[in-house]
């Protein structure tokens, strides 16, 4: 199993489709590692650099709607060769996130209120999450403040991400 804590990187917009997560341009690539360096080369967020943003975080805190666009196996995997292995978001488009906890990674919903309170209390800061998928709760951390938030999985996907995710879980099951 993935571990599921680290640094934040905070993504501060609705709607970042699978182009913007991998450009399609790179989906040609025959392995994960390959897509490493393009990993959110095309977004477009006021003040975000991808070469310099992504280099040690490991959990994405973001807004509506992320993974929309093309379907593809190929966003979650950029995302976990830079070692970002979960993301909490309001919502995902449905095949991204399948995708993710496919693969083994999380993708937690929150509400919007708790996202936009995320983003408020946290955004700026050297900001610190730990996932405990058995317990269901994420810890939040930065200067000092620590808060505490429950989330919900259902029990297929928990067990996607407890087996390491689909190909792992296969072998355990059939």
């Amino acid at each position: 199993m993935k571990t599921f804590e680290g640094k934040v990187l905070f993504l501060d917009r609705n709607d970042i489709n699978t182009d913007e997560i991998i450009p399609a341009k790179y989906l040609t690539e025959s392995t994960k590692i390959a897509l490493k360096p393009y990993t959110l080369e095309d977004l477009n967020i006021d003040g975000f650099n991808p070469k310099k943003d992504i280099e040690g975080k490991s959990v994405i805190i973001t807004r509506e709607n992320f993974g929309c666009g093309s379907s593809r196996e190929h966003a979650p995997w950029a995302l976990e060769v830079n070692g970002i292995n979960a993301v909490l978001a309001v919502n995902y488009a449905r095949i991204f996130r399948q995708n993710m906890f496919n693969c083994g990674m999380v993708a937690i919903e929150l509400s919007k209120e708790t996202i936009e309170k995320l983003f408020n209390d946290y955004k700026g800061k050297d900001t610190f999450v730990s996932i405990d998928i058995n317990s269901q709760k994420i810890t939040v951390e930065a200067n000092g403040k620590k808060e505490t938030i429950s989330f919900n999985v259902d029990g297929f996907d928990k067990a996607l991400v407890l087996a390491g995710g689909w190909v792992d879980f296969a072998d355990k099951k059939y």
